[in-house]
Protein backbone atom coordinates (compact mmCIF):
# COMPACT_ATOMS: atom_id res chain seq x y z
CA UNK A 1 0.00 0.00 0.00
CA UNK A 2 1.31 3.55 -0.69
CA UNK A 3 2.73 5.46 2.73
CA UNK A 4 3.56 8.31 3.29
CA UNK A 5 6.29 9.09 5.35
CA UNK A 6 7.50 12.16 7.75
CA UNK A 7 10.30 12.54 9.80
CA UNK A 8 9.41 10.44 12.56
CA UNK A 9 8.42 7.49 10.51
CA UNK A 10 10.64 4.85 8.69
CA UNK A 11 10.05 2.91 5.72
CA UNK A 12 11.68 0.51 3.08
CA UNK A 13 11.32 1.58 -0.41
CA UNK A 14 12.54 0.50 -3.70
CA UNK A 15 12.29 4.09 -5.30
CA UNK A 16 12.05 7.78 -3.29
CA UNK A 17 11.35 10.51 -5.23
CA UNK A 18 11.78 14.06 -3.48
CA UNK A 19 9.60 16.54 -4.47
CA UNK A 20 9.97 18.88 -2.28
CA UNK A 21 13.18 20.50 -4.00
CA UNK A 22 11.22 21.93 -6.81
CA UNK A 23 9.73 24.41 -4.21
CA UNK A 24 5.81 23.73 -5.23
CA UNK A 25 2.53 24.19 -3.50
CA UNK A 26 1.30 20.68 -1.93
CA UNK A 27 -1.28 19.88 -4.54
CA UNK A 28 1.41 20.52 -7.25
CA UNK A 29 3.63 18.50 -5.74
CA UNK A 30 0.35 15.53 -5.07
CA UNK A 31 -0.31 15.71 -9.09
CA UNK A 32 3.18 15.55 -10.14
CA UNK A 33 3.99 12.54 -7.91
CA UNK A 34 1.76 10.18 -9.08
CA UNK A 35 2.86 10.21 -12.54
CA UNK A 36 6.50 10.10 -11.03
CA UNK A 37 5.90 7.28 -9.10
CA UNK A 38 3.65 5.30 -11.91
CA UNK A 39 6.86 5.46 -13.81
CA UNK A 40 9.63 4.64 -10.93
CA UNK A 41 7.15 1.63 -10.62
CA UNK A 42 7.14 0.48 -13.75
CA UNK A 43 10.85 1.45 -14.80
CA UNK A 44 11.97 -1.24 -12.03
CA UNK A 45 10.24 -3.78 -14.33
CA UNK A 46 11.59 -7.45 -13.48
CA UNK A 47 13.52 -5.80 -10.46
CA UNK A 48 12.22 -7.01 -6.72
CA UNK A 49 8.39 -4.93 -6.94
CA UNK A 50 8.32 -1.94 -4.63
CA UNK A 51 5.99 -2.50 -1.16
CA UNK A 52 5.57 0.91 -0.18
CA UNK A 53 5.91 4.78 -2.17
CA UNK A 54 7.16 7.38 0.30
CA UNK A 55 6.51 11.13 -0.65
CA UNK A 56 7.91 13.84 1.78
CA UNK A 57 5.66 15.80 3.63
CA UNK A 58 5.97 19.68 4.81
CA UNK A 59 6.78 19.85 8.16
CA UNK A 60 4.80 19.75 10.36
CA UNK A 61 2.28 17.91 8.22
CA UNK A 62 0.57 14.92 9.66
CA UNK A 63 -0.87 12.31 8.21
CA UNK A 64 -4.30 10.13 8.76
CA UNK A 65 -4.85 7.05 6.35
CA UNK A 66 -8.61 5.54 6.80
CA UNK A 67 -9.98 2.15 5.38
CA UNK A 68 -13.14 2.24 3.53
CA UNK A 69 -15.22 -1.26 2.16
CA UNK A 70 -18.05 -0.45 -0.51
CA UNK A 71 -20.80 -2.90 -2.17
CA UNK A 72 -21.10 -1.87 -5.64
CA UNK A 73 -23.62 -2.56 -8.26
CA UNK A 74 -21.61 -3.32 -11.54
CA UNK A 75 -18.23 -4.33 -10.22
CA UNK A 76 -16.91 -6.36 -7.18
CA UNK A 77 -16.48 -4.73 -3.86
CA UNK A 78 -14.10 -1.88 -3.51
CA UNK A 79 -11.52 -1.34 -1.22
CA UNK A 80 -10.50 2.49 -0.75
CA UNK A 81 -8.15 3.88 1.23
CA UNK A 82 -7.41 7.57 2.06
CA UNK A 83 -4.56 9.11 2.81
CA UNK A 84 -4.50 12.83 4.10
CA UNK A 85 -2.05 15.27 4.59
CA UNK A 86 -3.81 18.91 4.39
CA UNK A 87 -3.57 19.76 2.15
CA UNK A 88 -2.45 16.84 0.10
CA UNK A 89 -4.79 14.35 -0.12
CA UNK A 90 -4.42 10.81 -2.08
CA UNK A 91 -6.87 7.76 -2.09
CA UNK A 92 -6.26 3.97 -3.74
CA UNK A 93 -8.79 2.13 -4.42
CA UNK A 94 -8.59 -1.61 -5.86
CA UNK A 95 -12.45 -3.38 -7.31
CA UNK A 96 -12.04 -6.23 -10.29
CA UNK A 97 -8.39 -6.85 -11.41
CA UNK A 98 -7.56 -2.92 -10.61
CA UNK A 99 -5.23 -0.87 -8.44
CA UNK A 100 -5.21 2.54 -9.31
CA UNK A 101 -3.45 5.42 -7.21
CA UNK A 102 -5.63 8.99 -7.36
CA UNK A 103 -5.36 12.47 -6.29
CA UNK A 104 -8.00 14.56 -4.91
CA UNK A 105 -8.92 17.44 -7.69
CA UNK A 106 -11.56 20.25 -7.49
CA UNK A 107 -15.28 19.21 -6.97
CA UNK A 108 -18.48 20.76 -6.20
CA UNK A 109 -19.23 18.86 -3.91
CA UNK A 110 -18.07 15.89 -2.20
CA UNK A 111 -14.81 14.77 -2.05
CA UNK A 112 -13.46 13.58 -6.20
CA UNK A 113 -10.08 11.67 -6.89
CA UNK A 114 -8.55 11.34 -10.27
CA UNK A 115 -6.42 8.43 -10.96
CA UNK A 116 -5.26 6.88 -14.66
CA UNK A 117 -8.31 6.80 -16.61
CA UNK A 118 -10.77 6.63 -13.66
CA UNK A 119 -12.76 9.14 -11.43
CA UNK A 120 -13.81 8.20 -7.89
CA UNK A 121 -16.48 10.41 -6.36
CA UNK A 122 -17.39 10.25 -2.98
CA UNK A 123 -20.33 12.01 -1.27
CA UNK A 124 -21.27 11.38 2.27
CA UNK A 125 -21.62 7.18 2.17
CA UNK A 126 -22.10 7.21 -1.06
CA UNK A 127 -19.72 6.69 -4.37
CA UNK A 128 -19.24 6.57 -8.07
CA UNK A 129 -17.02 5.23 -10.44
CA UNK A 130 -16.54 7.07 -13.57
CA UNK A 131 -14.24 5.49 -16.45
CA UNK A 132 -13.21 8.50 -18.60
CA UNK A 133 -12.80 6.21 -21.32
CA UNK A 134 -16.58 5.78 -21.73
CA UNK A 135 -17.10 9.48 -22.38
CA UNK A 136 -17.49 12.92 -20.35
CA UNK A 137 -20.92 12.64 -20.07
CA UNK A 138 -21.29 8.86 -19.51
CA UNK A 139 -22.97 7.69 -16.35
CA UNK A 140 -20.95 5.84 -13.56
CA UNK A 141 -19.74 2.64 -14.56
CA UNK A 142 -20.47 1.49 -10.42
CA UNK A 143 -22.70 3.39 -8.05
CA UNK A 144 -21.37 2.15 -4.55
CA UNK A 145 -22.45 2.29 -0.41
CA UNK A 146 -20.54 2.52 2.09
CA UNK A 147 -19.97 -0.78 4.28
Amino acid sequence: MPAFADSGTTARAAACVDLSALHLPARAVARLAVPVLVALLAASGGARAADHIVIPLPKGSSVITTKVGYTCDKVKNVAATYINAPPTALATIAFDDEFVVMANVLAGSGAKYAGDRFIWWTKGNSASLYDLTKGENAPPVATCTQD
